[in-house]
């Protein structure tokens, strides 16, 4: 089993109380991890670690100089490529392919990425005219915004986590990360590489622990933390953002969704349902970015329906690293008890179970796991809850539709605004959808296609701010103006 503790000042340490607290497995339960739980003074300690790192060794390199360690960091992940898979796989059970494929490629991805944009991006620069005729010259400087609190989720941890470090250490920032109790294995195994390409002391730290009266409120209040950056739900978001208040301490925030697909008459219908299955049953459906509400124009509904449903019953439950396998387990289980309430609650509302509905058959070895079935569901008004509530889970609501203005309104009839996916081969009508689709990302034809030099984030109470490319520069950096008389 894995004695887990926390990094502060390039050190793996005890928390100073001695709390420690199980770490579980999600395809059995068996406990495969101690952590240890950071108190106030030891969150206190990592920030003073990280806020001393500014002003020593890290904060004198040059732009080159921290590029150029941020590309080791990225290339000793990749040569620790599958300790890294082994650690994601059984912090969150999901399948072998979903993490050599995408989360563990992408989270090294994001070190290299940010560290070319900050070594290239331009600021600004104005000449101006004076009264005496000899003018002045405007340039601006971007500096780090300092110790970077940064909380990060469970559902991809590796890939959201460095999705922040990233370009928050390529803009000369130090950070705290405060990973979720139920992910600690790769952001603490991230320390590991840091100290072994020589990244100083005190830049990169981790805390483990909780969020009320744990790491995440320690840190979320301690006063040193110049900024935060958080993605999860919306309701622990809006927590941290009363905590930021006390000093005007900046924030990002990339929080819930209830995501909309939508599937027209003239879509090529193969890969519509092979793009909505994805979206509705990847990562067990523990995605931001998920569909969990489906509208199919009227004249292709019931093959729609009928053609998803036989791929949600092809699945293939078992333990990550099995390769026959491509459907893992909820992550915990609370959230199992959690996904299955809303289970009831659509048969309770009056909703047509089009497959799944509970809990697989399992082997023995695997029965006390946190597993659900893939869920699909037709028949309930918008009113429902499964319609207009984030689930989080491996299902969807399917709903016919005769118009655009229809769907357009049932997409926006809801508190969040994160993202949709639009299936048409008209070039015009995509468009026009994605317009007017209150999102932040609309992707047509497609899903979770991203390239990381394009804006990122969420509308209404989905998130504030934008991360990616030159847009998490604005949040990981001060612009100063420097004007000089000439």
């Amino acid at each position: 089993m894995h004695q887990v503790n926390n990094f502060i000042n390039g050190e793996f340490v005890e928390a100073e109380s001695g709390r420690r607290f199980d770490k579980r497995s999600p395809v059995d339960n068996s406990v495969i991890a101690s952590v240890a739980e950071a108190g106030r003074a030891d969150v206190d300690r990592a920030v003073a670690a990280a806020k001393a790192a500014l002003t020593g060794e890290w904060g004198q390199l040059t732009v080159d100089q921290r590029v150029d360690l941020l590309h080791g960091v990225a290339d000793e992940i990749t040569r620790r490529f599958d300790d890294f898979v082994a650690a994601e796989m059984a912090d969150t059970g999901q399948p072998h392919h979903v993490m050599t494929h995408a989360f563990i490629p992408r989270g090294a991805a994001n070190f290299k990425v940010f560290a070319d944009i900050i070594k290239n991006v331009p600021t600004e620069s104005y000449q101006m005219a004076t009264p005496d005729g000899r003018g002045a010259l405007n340039y601006g400087l971007r500096v780090p915004k300092g110790v970077i609190g940064v909380i990060s989720p469970w559902n991809a941890p590796f890939l959201l986590m460095t999705w922040k470090v990233g370009p928050a250490l390529a803009c000369g920032n130090t950070v705290v990360v405060k990973p979720s109790e139920e992910t600690p294995l790769t952001t603490t195994l991230l320390g590991e590489v840091m100290n072994s390409v020589g990244i100083p002391e005190g830049v990169f730290n981790v805390v483990h622990g909780f969020g009320p009266d744990s790491a995440g409120e320690f840190l979320t209040q301690n006063r040193s933390v110049d900024a935060i950056t958080f993605t999860g739900e919306t309701r622990t978001g809006t927590a941290i953002m009363k905590a930021a208040a006390e000093g005007c301490r900046d924030v990002s925030f990339e929080m819930g969704g209830k995501n909309a697909g939508i599937v027209f008459a003239d879509a090529d219908f193969d890969a519509a349902v092979d793009g909505i299955f994805r979206s509705a049953f990847l990562n067990t459906g523990q995605v931001c970015l998920g569909t969990e509400k489906v509208y199919v124009e009227r004249p292709l509904f019931e093959r729609f329906v009928s053609a998803l449903k036989q791929k949600a019953e092809a699945v293939k439950y078992g333990r990550p690293e099995n390769h026959g396998a491509n459907y893992g387990p909820l992550i915990s289980r609370e959230h199992q008890d959690k996904v299955l309430s809303y289970y009831r609650k659509a048969v309770e509302e009056g909703a047509t179970v089009v497959t799944g509905g509970g809990i697989p058959e399992m082997p023995a070895e695997l029965a006390e796991g946190n597993w659900v079935q893939p869920t699909i569901w037709t028949g309930l008004p918008e009113t429902a809850s499964v319609i207009r509530e984030e689930i989080f889970g491996p299902c969807c609501h399917i709903c016919p539709f005769d118009s655009e203005q229809e769907v357009i309104g049932n997409a926006n009839a809801n508190d969040y605004g994160l993202s949709t996916t639009i299936w048409t081969n008209d070039l015009a009508r995509a468009h026009r959808m994605a317009a007017a689709i209150d999102v932040g990302i609309t992707w047509i034809n497609s899903w979770f296609l991203r390239d990381l030099r394009t804006a990122f984030g969420g509308a209404k109470q989905s998130g504030i701010g934008r991360e990616g490319g030159v847009h998490s520069l604005e949040f990981y950096t001060e612009m100063r103006n420097v004007c000089v008389k000439l």
